[in-house]
């Protein structure tokens, strides 16, 4: 049955090799299972509930793309996505947690649309590799931002907007040091530095006293706060709409660049970059945001941590649908994931955020109608506050110094129409 499921001779691969490499990316990924829930309970979800949605939607994802579209390929709730989510959309903009999640909703169905009638293929093509670099590393930026707020490493102040918190404390000394642990570890090639380091950061604060033991393992707590609360009668108003297109839009790249960069790691690409059943892989996302969304959690996509599994030897769906069971049994420790604190989780926040910053070293500084809106994006992603802002403002930045720089046949319609889009929305928002 596996065999025909997955082709596993005629991808040079083995149950053996394929389970492991689904223990390996699954112990790369954990980590999302104490940090999303800790996020959303911050834009007032229920953290027991979304920690069950948490691994369910991430389950369902791995489940659509191990079986539908056999790609090692492992899905959660997005790193940066939920970031959005709690301190743009409901902390920021005021909404509420339902009308957030019914925005992902939405934004799901416009994805899977978009996947469907292949636009969204068109999209990918035709948006300029810079600014994919730039928005990756935009939202780098803004998660260490995130990172360094929740650690009370920065704090706010009345005098110069941010200043430094006090390190001599032990939340933020212990997010320092889960940060140095994580970067020890993975130098080491431990796959599971980042789980490691918050676990052991959590011991730590337990054996100070300053979080409370509550056990390991436990039945599931109830999902029914979260499940189906999703709020859909305000998406049509024209500021919901831009947080539609803002879900819509960074899911795109995000989960697309992840899915060039593994099937590339695995040799699943012919030589020309083309990847087979796409259609099926692009589907997979936005089909499990779908299903999240109604769970009650924040977008799902596809994690670049999946590199780990294919390094391994992975190369066929039966990895993701390994990884996606391992999530399901994730359902039952949800007192650990309860005991851990802030502090905790902000060095894992952090070392994403250096990954994603590694896009940086891709753009060519020297020619400066690149560097230039690269830097736009960069810098007001985390000072907006906003991915979106980050987004919008780096598009409109490209195309005005391509323009002046009369370089303007390098701006292709995809990004004219986007450009006047964002115009737009700053002009009557």
């Amino acid at each position: 049955m596996l065999e025909r499921l997955f082709s596993l001779q005629a991808m040079h691969t083995n149950v053996k090799t394929e389970v492991i490499a689904g223990l390996t990316t699954f112990v790369t990924m954990v980590y999302i299972v104490f940090v999303n829930p800790a996020m959303l309970a911050e834009a007032g979800m229920d953290h027991g509930a979304a920690f069950v949605a948490t691994c369910i939607a991430a389950a369902i994802g791995c489940f659509i793309m191990g079986l539908w579209a056999n790609y090692p390929l492992a899905l959660a709730p997005g790193m940066g996505l939920n970031a959005f989510f709690t301190y743009g959309v409901v902390l920021g903009m005021g909404y509420t947690w339902q009308s957030a999640l019914g925005a992902v909703f939405m934004s799901g169905c416009l994805f899977l649309l978009l996947s469907i009638f292949k636009i969204r293929e068109w999209v990918i093509q035709a948006i300029p590799l810079v600014l994919k670099r730039a928005i990756a590393a935009g939202i780098g930026a803004f998660l260490a931002l995130i990172a360094l707020k929740n650690a009370q490493i920065i704090v706010a102040s009345p005098a110069t907007l941010v200043q430094l918190g006090d390190i001599t404390s032990p939340g933020p000394l212990l997010a320092i040091a889960s940060f140095f642990v994580i970067a020890a570890l993975m130098y080491r090639e431990v796959k599971s530095g980042v789980l490691i380091s918050i676990l052991l950061v959590t011991v730590i604060a337990w054996w100070m006293g300053l979080v409370d033991y509550h056990g390991v393992v436990d039945i599931p707590p109830s999902i029914a706060p979260t499940y189906m609360q999703l709020d859909l009668s305000g998406i049509f108003e024209l500021s919901m709409l831009s947080v539609v297109f803002a879900f819509l839009f960074v899911d795109l790249f995000d989960t697309s660049g992840t899915l060039v960069a593994v099937t590339q790691k695995a040799g699943l690409s012919d030589e020309h970059g083309r990847m087979p059943r796409l259609g099926r892989a692009l589907s997979a996302d936005s089909t499990a945001t779908i299903a999240g969304s109604v769970l009650g959690t924040s977008t799902t996509t596809s994690y670049i941590e999946s590199v780990s599994g294919v390094s391994v030897g992975g190369r066929t769906g039966l990895t993701a649908v390994v990884v996606g069971l391992c999530f399901l049994l994730m359902m039952f420790f949800a007192p650990l994931a309860q005991m851990v604190p802030a502090y905790a989780t902000a060095g894992a926040i952090l070392y994403v955020s250096v990954l994603m910053l590694q896009n940086l070293k891709l753009i060519n500084w020297d020619e400066m109608s690149d560097a230039i809106p690269v830097s736009v994006v960069l810098l007001m992603t985390p000072l907006t506050f906003s991915i979106a802002h980050g987004i919008a403002l780096g598009f409109i930045s490209y195309t005005a110094v391509k323009l002046m720089c009369n370089k303007a046949n390098e701006i292709s319609i995809s990004v004219w129409i986007l450009t006047f889009l964002f115009i737009i929305k700053f002009a009557v928002t």
